[in-house]
């Protein structure tokens, strides 16, 4: 590790002011989490479980780029595991680096990304070390989580809802230089305040997930949940259910969780989720040997949820894909919504189209989250209104394991990972308020023990 990161480290610790961290230098290089070109052919003909992301990831240094006019430079103290860094690792749908070549193409600024090595991650909190000239919000020594929408406001497509820009990209899969690092780079209306009552490592699990789950769940972009409406939530326990059964509850709607274990329905429970149903304990089939799903289960499920709620889902929180979305549509009430965001069982989806066309269903497809909903999203962390749910922390060199152990669901909640912080337990700057949460904060920690 280079004198230049130990001082900034030590700096960061020591709560230095903004202007002495300015002072610091910058080095030339950081370690961070990434995977080669060299390598992206690796896992060719293997079936995705197989795909290993303990041989793809390194850590290793990489070169710190120049600062863009509206970027910053971050030393980042903690960042997570999504299923997009699990997705970069074993190059599956396709290699990151097509992502990096089209970004490279499209500015000056754009070409530093497109690099033969490609530093992932999407979620990081830290301080600002460098402020970029056109920064006039931030400065260096403010906490700040950071949100991975990265887009280019200069395009008209963006200024609307800025996820249908034209450009819009996913920072650390869609471009370089991700949160899984000592440093790295971003852009200004990437940056929101870091909750105080929370440590670095909860800090840094919230962004993507939170934010996907509050605009699929609350947003007028999403499905707009009302009170008392009944949401099911495929994968409750797990890094984005988690937050979709939070804001159900705070919003007055009724969740029904789906898990595959007990442990994963205790933890629900205890968040204040009284219907939970065990899929594997109910033993439920979609799909039969033979490669066709089997209505019959389809409709054993739709029982199950009715004979705990005593009605059909208004929304069903869909992300599993494949294996799930058959049954999601038809267990969704008659003029009700499945909103959808990821496939993390399969992108090729199947389910019968007359129970969607004939009970006038909707499938809505939904992505991240624009900074609005993001900045309010995050600013429901920060009243405590909403809780991290970080399982378990790892340290940067342990990235390979911890996307290992999320590509196999061997976790709950979401996976922390230490970057410039030494330990676990750092970064708190309201023990008050923090004191006040910490069943609620320790939550999925307590449950993993």
């Amino acid at each position: 590790m280079s004198s230049e990161i130990d001082a900034i480290r030590q700096a960061v610790l020591d709560g230095v002011r903004g202007e002495d961290l300015a002072a610091l230098p910058v080095p030339d290089a950081a370690r961070g989490a990434l995977v080669r070109a060299s390598e992206q052919e690796m896992f060719d003909g293997l079936p995705s479980e197989e795909k290993d992301p303990r041989k793809s990831v390194h850590v290793e240094e990489f070169p710190i780029p120049e600062l863009a006019p509206d970027e910053a430079l971050v030393a980042v103290m903690a960042s997570s595991i999504n299923f997009n860094t699990v997705w970069t690792s074993i190059f599956e749908p396709l290699p990151t680096f097509a992502f990096l070549k089209r970004l490279g193409r499209e500015s000056v600024w754009g070409a530093r990304h497109d690099q033969p090595f490609h530093v992932m991650g999407s979620d990081a909190a830290g301080v600002i070390l460098r402020t970029g000239s056109a920064i006039r919000m931030w400065q260096p020594g403010d906490e700040v989580t950071i949100h991975c929408n990265y887009v280019d406001d200069q395009d008209p497509s963006a200024h609307d809802d800025s996820m249908l820009a034209s450009n819009q990209r996913i920072w650390g899969f869609e471009s370089n230089y991700g949160g899984l690092a000592e440093l790295t780079v971003v852009k200004a209306n990437q940056l929101m305040p870091k909750p105080r009552q929370l440590t670095w490592e909860e800090a840094a699990v919230n962004a993507l997930t939170n934010s996907t789950s509050y605009r699929m769940i609350v947003s007028p972009n999403g499905a707009q949940m009302t009170q008392d409406q009944v949401v099911l939530v495929w994968g409750a326990s797990g890094g984005i259910g988690a937050y979709a059964c939070q804001y159900v509850l705070n919003g007055g709607g009724i969740p029904v969780g789906v898990v595959s274990n007990p442990q994963r329905a205790a933890v629900l429970h205890e968040m204040g989720v009284e219907h939970v149903i065990d899929r594997k304990a109910e033993g439920y089939r979609f799909w039969g040997d033979d490669g066709h799903q089997d209505q019959s289960e389809w409709r054993r499920f739709g029982k199950k949820i009715r004979e705990l709620v005593g009605r059909d889902p208004d929304i069903v929180f869909e992300h599993p894909g494949r294996q799930t979305m058959g049954a999601s549509v038809f267990v969704c009430k008659r003029g009700g919504m499945v909103i959808t965001c990821a496939a993390t069982s399969g992108y090729t989806i199947e389910y019968d189209n007359r129970y969607l066309w004939m009970n006038l269903k909707t499938i809505k497809g939904s992505h991240f989250a624009n900074y609005r909903e993001a900045y309010a999203a995050n600013q429901l962390v920060a009243e405590g209104r909403i809780q991290p749910t970080l399982s378990k922390t790892f340290t940067l060199d342990e990235t390979g394991e911890a996307a290992y152990e999320v590509h196999h669901n061997r976790h709950e909640g979401k996976l922390g990972v230490l970057c410039l912080a030494p330990e676990p337990g750092l970064g708190v700057s309201d023990p008050q308020r923090r004191e006040e949460l910490l069943p609620k904060i320790t939550l999925f920690r307590r449950h993993q023990d």
